[in-house]
């Protein structure tokens, strides 16, 4: 994957890479902590001796060098100094102020050029090695499902929920969770990143449920909304026009529109039903390594989608003192349409 930073060199002479997502991208290791520091024709990735081992199997493409003895300093000072270093690109958007005040003293002479967006751009279209991974992950998310609807009932609380989800993930190859569970009811639904606590599933209660799993660090997403022994006139037109929502956003998915097409096509359906002031996120996000990344699909998007690229389509209604649905699949984009990587119903289930 390195090859595809070559893009990049216009900007500056050299690529300094440390983001774990990153880090595994473009040179295949998967232990999260060291740098890279890439030029045209060579690679150096450094690490501390826990990951010696591991980075000389996984990063086959490069110089692997151990510090300790030497600190990391200056090795990437000799390193730096050897290749003649003047510009180097860096991870603006994931090193924090105090990292690149850090790392910038040590090298007072050479201009930094962040180019976060354009690095995790290399990354949007998926390998097919990817998608096979990112589609299992989303199956361990829809065998976890199956086993809810079984655990569901009156009585139980959202943290119960939550942790029942998590472990059914876990038991079918997880590795852990690629985001905090959400598992809220009643009219905390109505919060779309509702944290779940010890309130108990009423009769009446939606319940809106949204997981996903690491799966050989790649992500899944998906989020379903259930009732709780039966459900009242609003709640279930709300779910109605969710659900036609949806089915229009994926109905508009494919290569050659924008993020903001496939968000309005969806946005339309849920404006005209009159409910369109109780949609305010987006329709969806990329998902990869990292469970939010590029492209969006959002009013304001403007990344024309390309085959093999995975987001998500997750339209909603969120109405304070009532509740709120949302309903998510994870799709891979292609020339006349997806492929939906999840495969649960989504016809509007009533827990008895």
């Amino acid at each position: 994957m390195y090859q595809k930073l070559d893009t990049l060199f216009k900007d500056g002479d050299t690529i300094f890479l440390t983001s774990p997502h990153n880090l595994r991208y473009f040179t295949g290791f998967r232990g999260g902590e060291g740098c890279a520091i890439i030029f045209p024709n060579v690679r150096y990735l450094l690490v501390d001796s826990r990951y010696t081992v591991a980075a000389k199997e996984e990063a086959t493409d490069y110089t692997v060098i151990t510090y300790g003895a030497k600190s990391l300093q200056s090795l990437c000072l000799e390193i730096f100094a050897s290749h003649g270093t003047k510009k180097c690109i860096f991870e603006d958007n994931t090193m924090s102020y105090a990292e690149y005040i850090k790392i910038s003293s040590w090298f007072p002479t050479l201009k930094w050029t962040g180019k976060s967006d354009e690095i995790e751009k290399l990354r949007m279209i998926k390998t097919e090695d990817e998608l096979a991974l990112i589609r299992k992950a989303e199956q361990i998310g829809d065998l976890a499902f199956s086993h809810i609807l079984n655990y569901l009932k009156p009585g139980i609380s959202e943290m119960d929920i939550a942790a029942e989800i998590e472990y059914a993930m876990r038991k079918n190859g997880a590795s852990k969770t690629s985001f905090d569970t959400i598992a809220v009811s009643g009219e905390k639904t109505s919060m779309p990143h509702g944290i779940p606590g010890q309130k108990k599933l009423m009769p009446g209660d939606l319940l809106t449920m949204d997981f996903g799993c690491i799966y050989e660090g790649y992500c899944s997403d998906m989020t379903r909304t259930v009732g709780i022994s039966h459900l009242g006139r609003k709640e279930k037109e709300i779910y109605a026009v969710v659900k036609k929502a949806q089915e229009a956003g994926l109905f508009a998915i494919r290569s050659g529109i924008s993020g903001k097409e496939a968000d309005t096509a969806a946005r339309k359906v849920i404006q005209e039903a009159g409910f369109g002031e109780y949609f305010g996120h987006s329709l969806g996000h990329g998902v990869g390594l990292l469970i939010h990344e590029l492209p969006n699909l959002s009013p304001g998007s403007n990344i024309m989608l390309e085959e093999n690229m995975v987001v998500s389509c997750e339209p909603g209604i969120y109405i304070e003192g009532i509740g709120g649905v949302r309903i998510e699949d994870l799709v891979c984009v292609k020339k006349d349409g997806i492929e939906n990587f999840t495969h649960s119903p989504k016809d509007l289930i009533i827990i008895e």
